[in-house]
């Protein structure tokens, strides 16, 4: 198994539109959004209002292989809101 972690720009819209709006990779095992994967902080608006300029948030997505990892990276990497894309480890199968 392998995992890609993104760094996200959500600035201009609200909750998780930003990581909806994503194409995402077709083979993905797994994938989650949010700030337990970075964020540039805690936000400082109301709840309903728009993300403000220069918040990010990471999402995790995890692939059968590498290869598959690295296929994925450039396909986030090609994504206007998608910031960064790394391959952050590969995880053994027990």
């Amino acid at each position: 198994m392998s995992i890609v972690r993104l760094k996200i720009d959500i600035s201009g819209t609200r909750g998780d539109e930003a990581w909806r709006g994503l194409r995402q990779f077709d083979q993905i095992q797994s994938a989650a959004f949010g700030p337990r994967f970075g964020s540039s902080g805690p936000c400082r608006h109301p709840q309903d209002a728009p993300h403000a300029k220069g918040e990010w948030m990471g999402a995790e997505i995890t692939l059968q292989t590498p290869l598959l990892a690295q296929y994925a990276v450039s396909h986030y990497l090609e994504q206007d809101r998608v910031l960064d894309a790394d391959v952050l480890e590969e995880a053994q199968q027990a």
